[in-house]
């Protein structure tokens, strides 16, 4: 065990900032809404209490599209403000956000080696963006590392999720692509994760994912996957952005009977602060939120802000320093705070720690795996 502690070490070293390992961590028709009422005074009892609970558990955002807005202007200020954009790090600040997943999607139509090499270039891009705003922003791979940053009074980033399509079909490109950060996959596009579900191979990224501690993403993704995923991985996966089908039929929104399956296996649905998935006020998203705990419990819920990646927000929530205004709907609709607390950050950590911990235990039982695509699928 020692030595390949040592080994560990050794590699996430090599490999820089993003991959220094942490010690192990403690044990379309659309439903109509009711006529939309603004969000009251902002000094308002309700909003007070959200500021207190965020401040205790800040806000890990599950999707973030900032290096690719950033990669369409010559200069940006993300230390003391940027209007360009909806993120930058007073408004992360003001709106208590902790973590941010910061999103390696590529746009439609890139496969084979352009997708490898464009996921390439989007790293180093957001390792830049990071490195150039180190006041603000702090790298982070584990739940270890995430934790750390936030006790630094820094906004930990995590790389992901990336597209299924940047492996290249190659499981040594996986690796590394998570020695040089990538912690979330996900598993659509590609002839091993499509509508007929996951192939040999698609399998074996499962299990080689697990290994190595890359969370599956399953948003977007079909029923078959979907199930079969939940059934293969130790690890927990999420849905990066899905809110309720029953609630808003966006295909990528998931039906009550995936939603409680997910929940069954300790899965995580993120749910996408966007006009189009989840409704255009902030009732609505709080719509999603009481809908998904009831259906698969509290442990199962999250929040991804699709902040910079081109879509529309609800009203009141505009960009990333509105999170308090959602948390004070949640609080008048009689939400516990510690509820409040799984869903903004408690949820996310524990996903985190399970994919550090089974990454552990199957590094002692496996090798690397050297299985290719023509062999278990040709």
């Amino acid at each position: 065990m020692a030595d390949l502690q040592d080994d560990l070490r050794t590699a996430a070293a090599a490999a820089g900032e993003f991959d220094e390992l942490a010690e192990p961590y403690p044990d379309e028709g659309l439903v109509t809404s009711e006529p939309y009422e603004p969000v009251s005074d902002p000094d308002d009892a309700p909003m007070t209490r959200a500021r207190a609970i965020l401040a205790a558990h800040p806000v890990a955002d599950g999707y973030n599209g900032l290096p690719w807005a950033l990669k369409r202007l010559s200069w940006y200020d993300l230390q003391d403000g940027e209007s360009t954009v909806d993120t930058d790090v007073p408004r992360l600040r003001s709106g208590h956000v902790g973590a941010l997943f910061w999103s390696l999607h590529l746009p439609e139509g890139l496969d084979g080696d352009r997708a490898v090499g464009a996921t390439l270039e989007h790293l180093d891009l957001a390792k830049t963006i990071v490195r150039t705003c180190e006041e603000g922003l702090r790298p982070a791979c584990t739940a270890g590392q995430v934790a750390d940053a936030r006790n630094c009074g820094r906004v930990a980033v995590l790389l992901g999720p990336a597209g299924a399509a940047a492996l290249g079909d190659s499981l040594g490109i996986l690796r590394q692509l998570h020695l040089l950060g990538l912690r979330v996959l996900t598993l659509t596009g590609v002839s091993w994760a499509s509508d007929a579900g996951l192939t040999r191979f698609g399998e074996e990224v499962v299990r080689e994912m697990n290994r190595l501690g890359v969370i599956a993403d399953l948003s977007g993704a079909s029923a078959q996957t979907l199930r079969r995923a939940l059934s293969l991985s130790r690890a927990p996966v999420l849905c990066s952005r899905s809110a309720a089908r029953s609630l808003r039929p966006h295909p990528a929104n998931l039906p009550d009977d995936l939603l409680a399956e997910l929940g069954a296996a300790k899965g995580l649905c993120l749910v996408p602060l966007t006009a189009e998935q989840a409704g255009p006020t902030v009732r609505d998203v709080a719509d999603h939120l009481d809908h998904i705990r009831d259906v698969a419990g509290a442990h199962c819920v999250g929040l991804s802000g699709t902040y910079d990646s081109g879509a529309a927000h609800p009203q009141e929530l505009a960009d990333t320093s509105c999170y308090p205004r959602l948390v004070a709907e949640l609080l008048r609709r009689g939400w516990e705070e510690a509820d409040v607390a799984q869903l903004t950050w408690g949820n996310v950590q524990r996903v985190l720690r399970g994919a550090d911990f089974t990454a552990r235990a199957a590094q002692q039982r496996r090798e690397p795996s050297t299985a290719t695509i023509s062999e278990l699928d040709g």
